[in-house]
């Protein structure tokens, strides 16, 4: 529910609606449903009782507006939207603590509170309420031009090479075969994969990461030589899920199972006939599935057809 500021409040500085329709895009109408339907934003009233939106107030317009663009229906986009911003997160306090670092280019900073969040939480909850969340913000921000592009590569690649320093820390010798990580042949972010290979490499289960843009051929070819154990595909963006599909379709039919993950099918009618098991939004929920499904007990794949 909106709050409303009475008459004898002081005036509210700030934009009215149509302007911040203007700004960013999104129409008045569909604002006032946002702030009725779902709470987002919060808005405060002039003394006149007319909408005044606080920078706060845009940047969680901003987030609504690009978690819709994503492919999130606006009810799950105003999850996201409380979730990513919620003042109440348990772990705000070291996710502000991180992006502060970033804002000043402190990676030791950002590097000891994901220590500090791994001693706590262990790693599968350091991932999903503190690293990801982080990265998603500063994401956001950097799309709204709230911070520079150097901030946000700094702790994108100081929070890539913690992840590689876990792997590496686990020292994974096991005999099985690897599990490929993939993005669809479309899709360019690989921090979800190297998340997941982080934790794959803790119990002690090897993963190759393919990389951005993994072309069908390639993926296909990768798990025969590798004699994979599984395949996983990860793809954001609606306009890139079908090329994902077909990939997914392909090592499928080579004889492999398939995981896939990311918002291109955060909803059930985007998952309709795709193959293989849809791994969730939680890297450590998805860690378990891919586990499960490939231990060693479990049923093996059939024996890949050879690519012509």
């Amino acid at each position: 529910m909106s709050i409303e500021v009475s008459s004898e409040s002081p005036s509210v500085v700030g934009p009215a609606i149509s302007q911040v329709s203007e700004m960013l895009g999104v129409p008045a109408p569909t604002l006032r449903s946002w702030e009725r339907r779902y709470g987002v934003p919060t808005t405060s009233r002039s003394a006149g009782g007319h909408r005044r939106y606080a920078e706060v107030e845009l940047h969680q317009i901003r987030v609504m507006r690009d978690e819709i663009a994503r492919g999130k229906r606006a009810a799950d986009a105003a999850l996201s939207v409380r979730l990513l911003l919620d003042e109440a997160h348990p772990q705000r306090s070291r996710i502000d603590t991180i992006l502060a670092a970033a804002a000043h280019t402190d990676s030791s900073t950002i590097s000891r509170v994901l220590d500090e969040s791994l001693d706590e939480l262990g790693l599968g909850l350091a991932i999903d309420n503190v690293l990801l969340p982080t990265l998603r913000q500063i994401g956001a921000w950097w799309e709204s031009s709230r911070c520079e592009i150097p901030q946000e590569r700094l702790l994108t690649e100081t929070c890539r090479s913690w992840l590689a320093q876990q792997i590496s820390f686990a020292q994974v010798q096991s005999p099985e075969p690897p599990i490929l990580l993939a993005c669809g042949p479309r899709d360019m972010h690989t921090i979800g994969l190297e998340a997941l290979a982080a934790l794959l490499a803790q119990q002690q289960r090897s993963s190759r990461i393919l990389g951005s843009k993994t072309s069908e051929l390639t993926l296909v070819s990768a798990a025969i030589a590798t004699s994979a154990a599984a395949v996983v595909v990860v793809s954001q963006l609606r306009t890139h899920r079908r090329a994902a599909v077909d990939a997914l379709r392909s090592a499928e039919e080579a004889g492999f199972r398939v995981f896939y993950a990311g918002n291109a099918f955060a909803f059930d009618r985007e998952r309709r006939d795709v193959p293989g098991v849809y791994l969730g939004e939680a890297i450590s929920a998805a860690s378990a599935i891919v586990l499960d499904s490939v231990r060693v007990d479990a049923p093996r794949p059939g024996v890949p057809r050879q690519i012509a």
